[in-house]
């Protein structure tokens, strides 16, 4: 029997998750979250197996979330399912530690073939999704051996990106101003010949800048 979380703050899609996982043989639901912060508490007193968490919450947003819950629960999957899906939020999900990454309009059986997935380990991805990190990774070229002659305090903070950090909690825990991280991420995004967040991410890993 499978537990699955979910934490949607759309009341008709929350309910019509609860009842399709409810429903399935193999399956049960053990909480409904309207936001983050009543997941944050729910999940700790009722542990799933997997949590399918949407982005766009009010308040602590979804992959802020998955952040935290990744720290404090390290066993519990953790697959986001949106309808958003641009590179910045797929990357950034995918550092914090989301597993997965779906979209809201995957049918109703395949979505639950791909809770299995995750929670056997793997790393379920809408079609769309998959196409859209391979083609970025396929961008970047490093050469044989790159150096980006990043200061510390820079190396440190693209570290808290990979981590899945967006500039406000970076700020917040480096005691820095927001304007300040922005001064730091442009000689980033200088050095490393990047145009975003995703991109900076994407090259900090592939060519082994954080350990």
């Amino acid at each position: 029997m499978l537990g699955v979380a979910i934490i949607e703050d759309i009341g008709d899609i929350r309910e019509g998750l609860r009842k399709l996982v409810d429903a399935t043989d193999g399956f049960r639901c053990t909480g409904a979250y309207t936001s983050m912060e009543h997941a944050l508490a729910g999940i700790a007193q009722s542990l799933p197996d997997v949590a399918l968490v949407d982005i766009g919450l009010p308040g602590v947003s979804g992959i802020e979330g998955i952040r935290i819950l990744r720290q404090r629960h390290p066993d519990v999957k953790l697959v986001v399912l949106t309808v958003y899906d641009d590179d910045d939020r797929i990357f950034g999900a995918l550092c914090a530690g989301a597993c997965g990454y779906l979209l809201k309009k995957t049918p109703p059986r395949d979505l639950l073939d791909h809770v299995r997935e995750a929670a056997s380990g793997g790393g379920p991805m809408s079609p769309e999704v998959a196409r859209r990190v391979i083609a970025l990774f396929r961008e970047f070229h490093p050469p044989e051996r790159a150096d980006y002659h990043l200061t510390p305090h820079e190396a440190r903070l693209l570290k808290m990106l990979v981590d899945g950090h967006n500039y406000r909690t970076a700020a917040a825990e480096l005691k820095l101003s927001v304007n300040t991280v922005a001064y730091y991420m442009k000689s980033i995004y200088q050095k490393l010949q990047a145009h975003s967040k995703s991109e900076a991410v994407a090259k900090a890993l592939r060519n082994g800048l954080i350990r």
